[in-house]
């Protein structure tokens, strides 16, 4: 029998699933859109995930990490819940132990992680613009009539690529639209739009942090080689782009959930079991009247019984049910 340690990502545009061995191996790995329905991508994950697998396999440990941990958690039964900080550091610092900078750049949000000797030291996401992300990107693949594959190659064609404003998804649409109306060609567009992109990441998430080579850039947009090159350009610098680096928060909470298991000395995992994928799972919520700040408090049930809240500040409804 293997023992395996599962970590699980639930962001906004993918939920991504990696297992790994008790030698830190990648044995699986998935990227699914989460498509607005991440209970749905967490149990067909869970299905997917068990499909396939050869041989007599154990989960020893379950990590999750993304903007739906908790949700996460609660489905599959997490024994460790770590922000995607965490959990994006842990997975580069596996794999390049030297790194200093870490790009990452997903669906909807953008991070930039400064490690030293293999510790964060700081960090920044964006706030509230979603220029630069993969959904941007995605969109405008599709309103060019690209497959989104091909875009960073199309963009590497280009040999005068013309200036695209990109301090914002708005407006570096606007400009893109201005520039095909004048004739532009497209390949000019893409290089123009990438390099833009990347000025705004550096001038918005970036700011004030020193930039140090070993740079790793991981999330789903690494897999677009127009906006790694437009990085190598701005920064002089080579780019890393590791091997699993559609699914780094995912190895990551695998990571974590290995060492937690580890450090605390459990040896009973809290993992619900492959069957999870098949209960009813229902998510509700209510505004919590209690004070001035109306909290939204969120509530989970499994099979019509409530398994978990969050969401109050004070933790009146959530005290005895936290995940």
């Amino acid at each position: 029998m293997t023992g395996c340690y599962l970590g699980i990502d639930v962001g906004s545009v993918s939920t991504n699933f990696v297992l790994i061995d008790e030698n830190g191996n990648l044995l699986k790995k998935l990227y699914l859109r989460t498509a607005g329905r991440p209970i749905e991508a967490i149990t067909n994950g869970l299905k997917m995930i068990q499909e396939g697998l050869e041989g007599d396999i154990k989960i020893l440990g379950v990590g999750t990490t993304g903007s739906g941990r908790k949700l996460a958690a609660v489905i599959v039964g997490a024994d460790v819940v770590k922000n995607e900080i965490t959990a994006h550091a842990m997975a580069c610092i596996a794999e390049y132990p030297d790194a200093r900078t870490i790009l990452e750049i997903g669906g909807q949000d953008s991070k930039i992680i400064i490690l030293r000797d293999g510790v964060v030291v700081d960090f920044a996401m964006n706030t509230v613009c979603a220029a630069g992300t993969g959904s941007f990107l995605d969109r405008q693949a599709q309103r060019l009539g690209i497959p989104i594959e091909r875009f960073g190659e199309i963009a590497l064609m280009s040999k005068n690529p013309t200036r695209i404003a990109g301090r914002c998804a708005v407006f570096a649409e606007s400009d893109m639209i201005h520039k095909q109306q004048m004739g532009y060609k497209i390949e000019d567009i893409l290089k123009g739009l990438c390099q833009a992109l990347v000025r705004n990441y550096l001038a918005n998430v970036a700011k004030g942090k020193e930039i140090r080579p070993p740079i790793v850039f991981q999330g789903g947009v690494a897999a677009n080689t127009g906006i790694k090159k437009a990085f190598e350009e701005e920064l002089g610098v080579e780019i890393i782009i590791p091997r699993y680096f559609d699914v780094m928060g995912a190895l990551g909470a695998a990571i974590l959930a290995k060492k937690f298991m580890a450090q605390n000395k459990r040896v009973k995992t809290k993992f619900a079991g492959f069957e999870a994928a098949f209960r009813e799972h229902t998510a509700g919520s209510f505004e919590c009247q209690g004070c001035p700040n109306l909290c939204e408090v969120v509530q989970i049930y499994v099979d019509g019984k409530l398994a978990a809240r969050w969401g109050d500040r004070c933790g009146r409804w959530s005290a005895s049910m936290a995940v």
